[in-house]
């Protein structure tokens, strides 16, 4: 394994991210691409120029480019070209681009019977890329295969499955239904309207259907776990060829029409993602201009990180966002040692943060954390249950031996899970193990791909037991800007499958999913938010995961790409809607 970043480096990185926070500009396009955190404040490089080719690449293969079988932001944002789900958010800068718009419907949804009926009405002429009509149906549909097709496919949030009146538990499934009658719970009056009937009010269903599982699929056209390589296109971009594991190449759609979509530009010619690129090449691509956006949105490694902080004109193309997202261990609540709750809470107090933080790049990629709400969400309250107290560098590990010897586990052995394409995060999970060896558990790591991470290892019940996973290394960012979108999918025991599971912990607490479940109910806002605030203590007070880091990302920012912002949305990544070719 490579050596994280040496001390030395992470010093001279942390005095230059002060350098970086003092010069953030703020006047959008007018300060250039050559200002820090440009992109966090305004439009870096507007421009209406068409042409040419915009060059994506990621250090490994997404796990799917079907909409409906996603569940990485970058996936989310990226799909945005070729997918219109119902509503979206729109390209801004910051929490500019939390703000919610309609995008396939007309406007945003009409609820009725207290938030348990919402209804949406489609733009009229929208096609796909062979010329077809999109129609209601195609978007209840599309729900159904994402939804209810678990066995097919299975990465993307149950959330519509949880929540829609769904036949009593009897509808199987587009593939299994012999009927074709689909769920009741959908109706399409018409063929643009849709409507959906909940079991419960659900008061952010808006932002629930930004979600691309809402982006249209033809029934006729569906390939099920093959469609990820053939997607029909709604958007400015449509496939023209994908060479599995290597490459994807998007051009315009010529049935796209901007009188149906008024967020779209479609500026480039062409759009090339190249898969599977080591990211200290992505780095120096990125600075020569082979390559205009990282796909991934993770920032640079950490080599190129020390590089560009220490070079003002390099740090002038550099952009350190929040992304509401947080670095944490989940603790698995169903494997020994960590079933039990001593147990856990002895972690919570082993795990040396600094080290961990030292780890990942320094203060510059994240501030320490010990909640579960990042500091940028709404509903985030500042307390710490396990205050960790040091001497000099070195952790008290006074409160860690004391829970750990009234949990009984002595000397234990465990598993750690990581990805092994994000070199940042098998570092992370060194630290942790170092740091659990000073209580008595040795813990090995085992480390697999992003593109399998969550479908075949990482929180799959199965494997989890069978592999004696006490410990998994996750990087959590919210699927909608509020406390339900991010805490739902990681904490409600509704929300635990047996593959695509993000519940890394298995938490199942009765409590927590009442509250989960009367929060969203709730109509009115700070209620919600004062709810979030609640979950997230009663979690940390079950020790179910460990957090580490408020994570921050530090971008480069390619010259010769235009309309650059980076937007909370999508996890501090740039928004990739309208990124053009600099000319």
């Amino acid at each position: 394994m490579r050596r994280s970043v040496p001390v030395a480096a992470v010093a001279a990185i942390t005095s230059a991210g002060l350098l970086l926070a003092g010069c953030s500009g703020g006047k959008g396009s007018s300060e250039g691409s050559g200002t820090a955190n440009a992109a966090t404040k305004g439009v870096v490089n507007a421009s209406d120029a068409k042409g040419g080719t915009v060059t994506y690449a990621i250090s490994d293969a997404p796990e799917s480019f079907d909409p409906g079988n996603t569940y990485y932001a970058f996936i989310y944002n990226f799909s945005r070209l070729y997918a219109r789900p119902l509503t979206t958010f729109k390209p801004g800068p910051g929490t500019k681009g939390n703000e919610l718009t309609p995008d396939l419907a007309e406007s945003m949804g009409k609820p009725s019977d207290g938030g348990k009926t919402w209804t949406y009405k489609l733009r009229k002429g929208v096609k796909y890329d062979d010329g077809s009509t999109v129609t209601s149906q195609d978007v209840k549909y599309a729900v159904e295969r994402s939804n209810f097709a678990r066995d097919t496919l299975s990465l993307g949030p149950n959330y519509f499955q949880q929540f829609l009146k769904d036949n009593d538990g009897g509808y199987k499934g587009p593939y299994k239904d012999k009927s074709k009658a689909g769920l009741k719970s959908i109706e399409t009056p018409d063929d643009q309207t849709i409507v959906f009937h909940l079991k419960k009010p659900f008061a952010e269903f808006d932002y629930l259907v930004s979600a691309p599982q809402t982006a249209p699929v033809p029934q006729a056209k569906d390939k099920g776990a093959d469609y990820t390589k053939s997607v029909l296109s709604t958007g400015s971009y449509k496939f023209e060829s994908y060479q599995e594991g290597k490459k994807l190449t998007l051009v315009r759609n010529p049935q796209w029409s901007a009188k149906t979509d008024p967020l779209r530009k479609q500026l480039p010619d062409k759009i090339v993602l190249n898969l599977k690129v080591a990211q200290s090449t992505i780095d120096k691509d990125l600075q020569s201009g082979n390559t205009l956006v990282d796909l991934a949105g993770r920032g640079v490694d950490g080599q190129t990180q020390a590089q560009l902080l220490t070079d003002p004109k390099e740090k002038g193309n550099t952009d350190n966002a929040l992304g509401q997202r947080l670095v944490y261990t989940a603790l698995n609540t169903k494997v020994k040692p960590f079933d039990n709750i001593e147990c856990r809470k002895a972690v919570e107090y082993a795990i040396d943060k600094k080290a961990v933080q030292t780890s990942l790049g320094g203060p510059i990629r994240g501030e320490l954390a010990s909640t579960v709400l990042p500091t940028d969400i709404d509903g985030y309250q500042k307390y710490d249950l396990y205050p960790q107290k040091y001497d000099g560098d070195k952790l008290d590990l006074t409160e860690a031996k004391k829970h750990w010897a009234k949990c009984g586990a002595g000397k234990a052995t465990t598993t750690i899970l990581a990805r092994n394409d994000r070199q940042d995060e098998v570092d992370a999970a060194t630290s942790v193990i170092d740091s659990l060896k000073k209580i008595g558990v040795t813990a090995k790591i085992q480390s697999y791909p992003t593109s399998k991470y969550f479908s075949d290892y990482a929180g799959v019940p199965k494997f989890n037991k069978k592999n004696n996973v006490g410990l998994i290394m996750m990087q959590w960012g919210s699927d909608f800007p509020t406390g339900y979108g991010y805490l739902q999918q990681i904490l409600n025991g509704k929300a635990i499958s047996q593959s695509g599971n993000t519940n890394l912990s298995e938490l199942d607490d009765p409590e927590i999913n009442k509250l989960l479940e009367s929060a969203i109910a709730n109509t009115d806002k700070a209620a919600r938010e004062k709810a979030y605030a609640e979950i997230d203590k009663k979690t940390m007070e079950q020790a179910a995961l460990v957090p580490l880091t408020y994570f921050k990302v530090l971008m480069y920012r390619s010259p010769k790409a235009t309309n650059l912002v980076s937007t909370s949305a999508f996890s501090g990544q740039y928004d990739y809607l309208n990124i053009g070719v600099k000319k």
